[in-house]
């Protein structure tokens, strides 16, 4: 039996130091809560330093790189600089990566008139080649939905999978979906390191480097218009576009999430989405809401318009109409 000395006797779970029995006690403790954290942070940090000693230059800064919204103009040049040379060496051929911010003045919005699209999917791999999505395994960001006239829009019969040798076919109608950029988005909300956010012109966008693949914003999103990137992104090097932008089109990384951004890298510019321009029924429209006198604003102030799931308030700008 261990001896306690008069200092310790009546002291429940304390641990003298000057006697045998308390040494034995404190001995005898399993390690506090606090201790544990300190062990793993200590020993995540110390790993975490050994990886970076093995890494490149390039790897480092990436690493250490600031949230995109906090980098100063020269800041953000060094990024794209670095981007590009990451790219150039990966794809064999030259790359740019720009930055071009939102244009004052102007909130984007789409439209897209049901009467006239014929399911034909043209927008669909459109979209794949302009912003660079993996072709293995394959990434896209428009689903097509071919739903019976008879039942008008129900979602719950919708076939996102429909195989025709000729579109249209006879009594459906097709309703294509992607990110509907919405004023009040959930995905936004949910993202517990901020690698999502709304810019000034309406359009939702995801910091790749920031973003942790939690997959929180894919189960906000109500319209499923989000796609995780499971394995290494594959692009042959002969189809990359090289015309990039920052919180676009650039090269993904396994891990993260990824999204329709109305095809910043060409709209920031002054161009349409690569969806409009390839529609080949004219069913696509795109402009500045702000704007009384753009295709989309006629749209919305004279067509029989609707937004899809408007009872969750999400407030989309992408726009449903029957034109005829």
């Amino acid at each position: 039996m261990t001896a306690n000395c008069n200092s310790c006797r009546g002291k429940e779970r304390q641990a003298c130091t000057s006697c045998p029995g308390g040494q034995a006690q404190r001995q005898a403790e399993p390690a506090s809560a606090s201790d544990r954290r300190t062990f793993l942070k200590t020993t995540m940090a110390a790993a975490a330093a050994g990886w970076l000693a093995a890494c490149d230059e390039a790897t480092r800064e990436a690493f250490f790189q600031k949230h995109f919204r906090e980098l100063s103009a020269t800041e953000k040049r060094d990024v794209f600089a670095r981007l590009e040379r990451e790219y150039n060496k990966q794809f064999k051929k030259k790359v740019s990566v720009g930055g071009e911010p939102a244009m004052d003045g102007v909130e984007f919005g789409y439209a897209l008139d049901l009467s006239r699209c014929v399911g034909c999917r043209r927008c669909v791999y459109a979209c794949v080649k302009e912003n660079n999505q993996s072709r293995d395994p394959q990434i896209q960001w428009i689903r097509v939905l071919e739903m019976e006239k008879d039942k008008g829009v129900d979602l719950s019969e919708a076939n996102p999978y429909y195989d025709a040798e000729k579109v249209p076919r006879e009594g459906h109608f097709y309703m294509p979906v992607q990110c509907q950029q919405c004023r009040r988005p959930q995905c936004v909300a949910v993202c517990p390191v901020g690698a999502t956010w709304k810019e000034p012109d309406g359009i939702v966008v995801v910091d790749y480097n920031w973003c942790i693949g939690c997959r929180y914003c894919m189960a906000a999103c109500p319209y499923g218009a989000r796609r995780f990137n499971w394995g290494e992104p594959s692009i042959p090097a002969d189809e990359v576009n090289p015309d990039t932008h920052y919180l676009g089109n650039r090269p993904r990384y396994k891990g993260v999430v990824e999204k329709c951004t109305f095809c910043i890298q060409r709209t920031r510019k002054g161009r349409y989405p690569a969806c409009v321009e390839i529609c080949p029924v004219g069913a696509r429209k795109f402009g500045n809401l702000l704007d009384p006198a753009s295709e989309v604003r006629q749209v919305i102030e004279h067509k029989r318009v609707f937004l899809l799931k408007e009872e969750i308030n999400t407030q989309p700008k992408f726009y449903y109409f029957y034109g005829v």
